[in-house]
C-alpha cells in the first residue's frame, strides 16, 4: 500500500512541477487534431474521464485504466467537429491472461475539399484541395495489483495539407489507484502527446521568384517551415460511485487539465445508470478556462446483451461549443 501511495505522489508531483514551467500561448503546437476528445461516453460526462476504470476510450483518456477490463472491447466513434469537419475514431482492447492489455486505435480527421485561390486569382485557380490527420497507435497496459494498473501507448502523428505533409512520433502513459472508500473511490494521472516535434514539408514551400529585365531569370527557393511541439496535457482525475447497488449507480468524477499550449481548466462529469442497461450523463467542460468556448455536455448511452457473452454500446453525446453552436458524438461498439 506504502509503495503505491508513493508512486501515485511521485507522479502527481511530475505533473504539478513539470507543467507549471511550460505554459505557452494558444496556437504554438502542431496537430491540434490531438486535442479532441475521443467517445460519446466520455464528452457526455464533461471529458471527466481520466479516472473512470476499463473503459475503451481510455485509449485517449488514460491508457493505464483499461487494464480492469478482462473483457474484450472495440468502439468506433463519429465526430461531427465544427466547420465540417468530421474524426473517426476506431480502437480495440484484448486481455492477455498473464500478461496484461494489448490494444490498437487509429484516429482520422477529414474535411471536405476547398477551392485554392491566390491573390491574382481570388475567385479561385480551378484547383481544389484538402487538409487531413491521421493517427495511429497500439497499447499495452497492466495490473500491478488489484488495485492499481498502469498502461503505455505508441503513436504516429501525420497532418497533410495539399501537397505539405509533417510527421511525428508520441506516447502517453497513465496510472489508475482505487481505494474502497465511497462505494469506490478513483485516484488516476496520465500525460498524452509526449514526442517529437512536427514540421511541414512538400513542394508548397517551393517558391519560384523572377529575377531580371527583358528576359528574366527564374529562381527556386525554398520556404523554410518552422518545427512546432506537440499538444502535450496532463490530466489528474479523481471519481467516485456514490450510489451503488443492484439496479442504481451514479459515479461523478473531476479531472484537472493542464495543456502546454493553454491555460489550466476543470472538467466536471457525472454519469447515473439503471439495471447496467440505459446510462444517462452530463458534465461541463473546460471550467475556468480563459476563452473557452466549449461548456456544457449531455449524453445517452444504452448497453444491449446480444447474447450471453456479448454486449452491444451505443452512446450518444451533445456538447455546446459557444460561437460553434455545438459538436455531437456517435459511438458503437461491442464488449464480449
Amino acid at each position: 500500500m506504502k509503495t503505491i501511495k508513493v508512486i501515485i505522489t511521485i507522479v502527481v508531483a511530475f505533473i504539478t512541477a513539470y507543467g507549471a514551467g511550460s505554459i505557452s500561448k494558444s496556437g504554438t503546437t502542431a496537430a491540434n487534431h490531438l486535442k479532441i476528445g475521443i467517445g460519446a461516453r466520455p464528452i457526455g460526462m464533461g471529458g471527466a474521464f481520466t479516472s473512470i476504470a476499463g473503459d475503451i476510450n481510455a485509449l485517449y483518456w488514460n491508457p493505464g485504466s483499461i487494464a480492469f477490463n478482462q473483457e474484450k472491447q472495440v468502439e468506433f466513434t463519429h465526430i461531427n467537429w465544427i466547420a465540417d469537419i468530421r474524426t473517426d475514431f476506431l480502437g480495440a482492447s484484448v486481455p492477455v491472461q498473464g500478461l496484461g492489455t494489448f490494444g490498437l486505435f487509429i484516429d482520422a480527421l477529414s474535411m471536405d475539399e476547398m477551392m485554392v485561390r491566390t491573390i491574382d486569382k481570388p475567385e479561385g485557380t480551378g484547383e481544389y484541395f484538402d487538409a487531413n490527420s491521421f493517427v495511429g497507435g497500439i497499447h499495452y497496459s497492466r495490473m500491478l495489483t488489484d488495485n492499481f494498473s498502469l498502461g503505455f501507448n505508441a503513436k504516429y502523428i501525420r497532418d497533410k495539407i495539399w501537397h505539405m505533409v509533417a510527421n511525428g512520433f508520441a506516447v502517453d502513459v497513465g496510472v489508475l489507484y482505487k481505494i474502497d472508500i465511497l462505494n469506490e473511490f478513483r485516484l488516476a494521472a496520465s500525460i498524452t502527446n509526449y514526442g517529437t516535434k512536427m514540421k511541414m514539408e512538400g513542394r508548397d514551400a517551393l517558391i519560384l521568384h523572377s529575377v531580371g529585365a527583358g528576359d528574366p531569370n527564374l529562381i527556386r527557393t525554398q520556404t523554410e517551415m518552422e518545427e512546432w511541439n506537440l499538444p502535450l496535457t496532463f490530466r489528474f482525475g479523481i471519481s467516485a460511485d456514490l450510489i451503488k447497488q443492484s439496479d442504481h449507480l451514479l459515479t461523478v468524477a473531476l479531472d484537472a487539465v493542464h495543456p502546454n499550449d493553454n491555460s489550466e481548466s476543470l472538467n466536471l462529469g457525472m454519469e447515473y445508470t439503471y439495471d447496467e442497461l440505459v446510462s444517462f450523463r452530463a458534465g461541463y467542460r473546460n471550467l475556468f478556462l480563459d476563452k473557452g468556448e466549449e461548456g456544457l455536455t449531455f449524453g445517452i448511452g444504452v448497453k444491449y446483451p446480444l447474447t450471453d457473452f456479448v454486449k452491444l454500446n451505443i452512446n450518444y453525446a451533445y456538447q455546446d461549443f459557444g460561437i460553434f453552436k455545438n459538436v455531437q458524438y456517435f459511438s458503437v461498439g461491442v464488449n464480449f
